[in-house]
């Protein structure tokens, strides 16, 4: 007598066609595009994580430079004085300052200016 996997199988299946749920016509109830379909976007996702990390720290650099030009200086000549002044904080923790702890910021802004 030779063994069955159906029970696998639908337990396997079952997980790709739940992944495929919200799926537009087709491609979330046949199988072979339900196949595409996952994987297609499971590749769509991990690239989109990657590109999220960019984008924030995109905003963080718009947040910066707003911010500093307020006080007459450029977001360039900022983090080359806070480099210079051996200031080790991220671009997240710098915009974050910036919109919450202004006083805080305005210093270190005066800090990479004398340096």
């Amino acid at each position: 007598m030779r063994a069955k996997s159906v029970v696998y199988t639908r337990q396997r299946k079952k997980k790709i066609f739940r992944f495929a749920k919200g799926s537009y016509a087709a491609k979330k109830n046949r199988w072979r595009m339900v196949i595409q379909q996952v994987e297609k976007s499971l590749s769509y996702a991990y690239t989109g994580r990657k590109d999220n990390k960019a984008n924030f720290r995109t905003l963080w650099i718009v947040r910066l430079n707003a911010a500093v030009r307020e006080e007459g200086i450029s977001y360039n000549r900022f983090i080359a004085g806070l480099r210079r002044a051996n200031i080790l904080i991220d671009r997240k923790m710098l915009a974050e300052m910036a919109v919450n702890d202004n006083s805080v910021f305005r210093q270190l802004i005066e800090i990479s200016k004398t340096v």
